[in-house]
C-alpha cells in the first residue's frame, strides 16, 4: 500500500511544488515559522498525491493506452487501489489544509483553496480541465504556480509589480511544459478521444508556442527584475535547448519528444540548483 502511494504521489516532482512555496514565502517573510514548516510538508508529498492520485484514478482507462505510464512518469495502478488511494489523497491533506486554513488570513486563504480546486478540476469527472484545450496548461501552470503566489501571500507581503512579472513568468513555463508533455501524448489521447492543447493545434504549432512562452517568460523576467536578480531569465536557455531539437515534429511522430519530457524532469533540477544559488547570492550580497 505505501508503495503504491508513493508512486502515485511522483516522488520525483516534489520538490517542483514545495520548492516554489518555500522560496517565495522566505524571500517575502524573511523568517522561519511553523506556516513554512507545514506548507512545505504539505506541498512536498500531501499536495502531490492529492493531484496524482486524482489523476491516475481518474485516468485509468486512457493511460492502459499510454506506453509512458506504469514508471516515473505516472503510476499504473489496478483498479482496486483506486479507492484507497483517493482516501489516502485525501486524509493526507486534510490536516495540513485545515491548518494552513486557520493560521492564513483571507486572501491566502482563498489562494490556497482555488489551488485546490485547480488540483481537483483538472482530473476530476465533469470538470476535466484536461480535456479542455488551452485550460489544460493553464490548469497545469496553476498547480506549480499557486503555491509560490500562496506562499508569498501568507508570508504576509503585498504583490507588486515585481511579482506580477515574476508570477507571470512562471505562469508561462508552466504553460509552455505542459504543452511539451502533451506533444508526446498526441497519438494515445487522440486514440482515446481525449483533447488536449496538443491534439489540437498539432504538434509543431504546439512546439513553437512552446519555446515562445519560454522566451516571453524570459523577458518578463529581464524587464521586471534588476540586476543580479535579472540573470534568472537565462534558466529559459536549458528548456529552449531541450525542446528547439523538435522544431520539425510532426504528429506522426510526436512520441519523440518523450526524449525531452524525460530531460525536462531533469533540467528542473539543474535549474532549480541554479536559481537556489542565484536567491542566496542576491539575498547575502546584492
Amino acid at each position: 500500500m505505501i508503495r503504491a502511494i508513493l508512486a502515485t504521489s511522483r516522488p520525483v516532482s516534489w520538490v517542483n511544488t514545495a520548492y516554489p512555496f518555500a522560496a517565495a514565502y522566505l524571500i517575502a517573510g524573511q523568517h522561519i515559522d511553523w506556516l513554512l514548516v507545514v506548507g512545505t510538508v504539505f506541498f512536498l508529498f500531501p499536495y502531490n498525491l492529492l493531484m496524482y492520485g486524482v489523476n491516475d484514478v481518474f485516468d485509468y482507462e486512457s493511460d492502459l493506452r499510454n506506453p509512458r505510464k506504469g514508471g516515473i512518469e505516472g503510476a499504473l495502478l489496478s483498479k482496486s487501489k483506486h479507492r484507497m488511494i483517493l482516501a489516502a489523497s485525501l486524509i493526507s491533506a486534510l490536516p495540513f489544509v485545515v491548518a494552513l486554513l486557520l493560521g492564513g488570513t483571507a486572501l491566502s486563504n482563498i489562494i490556497l483553496l482555488i489551488s485546490l480546486f485547480a488540483v481537483l478540476a483538472y482530473s476530476a469527472p465533469k470538470l476535466r480541465f484536461k480535456e479542455r484545450p488551452g485550460l489544460d496548461s493553464l490548469t497545469s501552470s496553476i498547480h506549480f504556480l499557486s503555491p509560490a503566489v500562496y506562499g508569498w501571500v501568507l508570508a504576509g507581503s503585498a504583490v507588486g509589480s515585481t511579482q506580477w512579472c515574476v508570477f507571470a513568468a512562471f505562469l508561462l513555463w508552466g504553460m509552455a511544459s505542459h504543452a511539451l508533455g502533451a506533444i508526446q501524448d498526441i497519438i494515445p489521447d487522440r486514440e482515446g478521444q481525449l483533447g488536449s492543447i496538443a491534439t489540437v493545434l498539432g504538434a509543431r504549432l504546439t512546439l513553437h508556442l512552446v519555446l515562445i512562452a519560454y522566451l516571453v517568460g524570459g523577458a518578463l523576467l529581464v524587464l521586471g527584475l534588476h540586476w543580479p536578480s535579472a540573470a534568472a531569465a537565462l534558466l529559459v536557455i536549458p528548456y529552449l535547448l531541450n525542446a528547439l531539437p523538435y522544431l520539425r515534429v510532426t504528429d506522426a511522430n510526436s512520441q519523440e519528444v518523450n526524449r525531452a519530457w524525460k530531460r525536462f524532469l531533469w533540467v528542473n533540477y539543474l535549474c532549480g540548483f541554479l536559481l537556489t544559488m542565484l536567491i542566496i547570492y542576491t539575498t547575502m550580497f546584492a
